[in-house]
């Protein structure tokens, strides 16, 4: 077909035509389904064995500063409530240096807790980045294996037909 040819065609008929050519193209795509699947890191997160032996070992780990931490809190509390109960009686050179022990406590305390924080985070972080290693490398193995173009960690939705986290929550758990 010609341009001359083509321009004597009627504009509906031309825009079919057009339509048709472009299509060509899309219908070789289509014919190589691709396959996707999606991983709910929360899931894993929250229910693969690797991700609770992290939790447990952290837990174990900072028990003991925690536990330091409640009986600090304990004992500030008791000093405050004791001042309180006490202030009417006692002289101004006794109020003000239990008010200063008090305040001296206090910032021990907060101090002690946001090192606790920070040094809590920090080891969380470093535990999950090492299941999240395993996790991914689990992954890759299931996508090779199973022929997946692409696998999500994160998206907004995913429709439970391409979702392959208990897959991956099997090949964790053994």
């Amino acid at each position: 077909m010609t341009l001359k040819s083509f321009t004597k065609i009627s504009t509906p008929s031309r825009l079919m035509a057009l339509l048709a050519l472009c299509m060509l193209p899309l219908s070789n795509v289509q014919a190589q389904e691709s396959r996707i699947g999606f991983v709910s890191t929360e899931r894993i997160f929250r229910e693969a064995a690797p991700a609770k032996a992290a939790q447990a070992k952290i837990e174990q780990e900072f028990s003991r500063r925690d536990k330091e931490l409640q009986d600090m809190a304990a004992r500030l509390k008791g000093m405050s409530e004791k001042l309180d109960k006490d202030a009417a009686v006692l002289s101004d050179s006794d109020r003000v240096r239990r008010q200063r022990d008090l305040a001296d406590l206090d910032k021990d305390f907060q101090r002690k807790q946001r090192e606790f924080r920070e040094d809590l985070n920090q080891r969380r972080n470093e535990e999950l980045a090492t299941v999240l290693e395993k996790t991914n490398k689990v992954i890759k193995q299931i996508a090779e294996t199973e022929k997946y173009d692409i696998v999500f960690q994160e998206a907004v939705y995913a429709s439970p037909r391409i979702d392959i986290t208990d897959k991956v929550l099997k090949a964790l758990n053994k």
